[in-house]
């Protein structure tokens, strides 16, 4: 039986994102306008705790039935570099939500109402650059607008806090990747670069998954339960994270 997700921490109030244009893509949600905060959860704290509980329940549980960890199959075919809104820049990188809707399509993902739970496995990801760890921040993948009358979505990859655990809870079986994460997460993620890093000699940027040298490309690395992937840019840390302790999660 799949576990109950984690209930996100609140997140630092952002600016909501600015489409460059009004044409609104199929299927996706419109998104918050220019200086609303896009964070429904600040609102529904006026609720009161026991509507906000149960609020909360259908917005980070999602709809019932039966749930599967096993992920068979090849790497979705995605054009990575044509992903509009990805940050060239260096770390740390903000979730970006501005052309997030603009890239569901060409990632092969969806705007969801709730979270799915037929597919629901999780992953954990560290980001290491010259030997300092990078956050993955929380509340990748979730964009909830402060009008209602705007609405907001998730994605079947997202974040709940800025623990570095994925949460893939998709409502169909399919095979989903680091990659598709990262460009939900809208960070430029090729075999020579990672945001605004790319390797140079003195420079490397290596992947590994449980520990393990990753020589292919990272965009397809298949995403499976409980794995660990490390991105590590120049120095690398002490030690290559090999695993991480789930206990604590309750995942």
């Amino acid at each position: 039986m799949a576990k109950k997700a984690r209930t996100p921490l609140p997140p630092r109030p952002v600016q909501a994102p600015k489409r460059r244009d009004t044409k609104k893509p199929k299927g996706v949600p419109s998104v918050g306008g220019q200086g609303r905060s896009p964070w429904l959860l600040y609102g529904l704290a006026a609720l009161g705790p026991v509507a906000l509980v149960a609020v909360l329940l259908v917005l980070f549980v999602g709809g019932n039935g039966s749930s599967t960890k096993n992920v068979t199959g090849s790497a979705p075919k995605i054009d990575y570099a044509t992903l509009p809104g990805l940050e060239k820049g260096k770390a740390p990188w903000p979730p970006e939500y501005a052309s997030l809707p603009d890239r569901l399509a060409p990632l092969q993902l969806s705007s969801l109402g709730v979270q799915g739970s037929t597919l629901h496995i999780h992953q954990h990801l560290d980001v290491f650059v010259n030997g300092k760890h990078v956050t993955v921040p929380a509340l990748v993948g979730i964009y909830a607008s402060g009008d209602s009358a705007q609405g907001g979505f998730f994605v079947e990859l997202h974040t709940h806090d800025p623990s570095g655990i994925i949460h893939l809870e998709a409502p169909k079986k399919g095979v989903f990747t680091l990659g598709q994460f990262v460009g939900v997460w809208g960070v430029r993620l090729s075999k020579q670069c990672i945001g605004g890093y790319c390797a140079a000699p003195g420079k490397p940027l290596k992947f590994y998954v449980n520990g393990k040298r990753f020589l292919g490309n990272p965009n397809n690395i298949v995403l499976h339960q409980h794995d660990e992937y490390a991105i590590v840019y120049g120095k690398p840390p002490a030690k290559i994270p090999s695993t991480y302790d789930w206990g604590p999660s309750g995942l």
